[in-house]
C-alpha cells in the first residue's frame, strides 16, 4: 500500500514520478509511494505541471485544488488535495492500480 494521510488542508499523497515516459497515467506502487508516469521531462517544471493536470483529471477537481508541497526538484514528492478526504482519494484509486 501507500502512504496517504489526511490533515486540515486536505490529503496529502506521496508519489513517485517517472518522466520521459512513452505514456502518461497511474503505474502501481513503488517504495510506499503512488508511481506516476509523465511524458514530459522535468526541465523546467514541465513534469511538475503535467503531474497537476494529470491527478486533477483523475479526481475531477480544479488544477488549483492540487498542489506539490516537497519535492518539486525530485521523482518522490509529496502532492496536496485541497479539501479532499481520503475515502474519497482512495475511491477514485481503487482499480486503478
Amino acid at each position: 500500500m501507500f502512504d496517504i494521510k489526511e490533515n486540515k488542508d486536505g490529503v496529502v499523497l506521496n508519489v513517485w514520478v517517472q518522466t520521459r515516459s512513452s505514456k502518461s497515467g497511474l503505474a502501481g506502487i513503488r517504495d510506499n509511494a503512488l508511481k506516476i508516469k509523465v511524458c514530459s521531462p522535468s526541465q523546467e517544471g514541465r513534469a511538475n505541471r503535467e503531474i497537476i493536470e494529470l491527478l486533477a483529471k483523475l479526481f475531477g477537481i480544479p488544477k488549483s485544488k492540487v498542489s506539490i508541497l516537497s519535492g518539486r526538484t525530485s521523482r518522490q514528492k509529496r502532492i496536496l488535495f485541497y479539501g479532499a478526504n481520503r475515502a474519497d482519494i482512495l475511491n477514485v484509486l481503487n482499480g486503478k492500480i
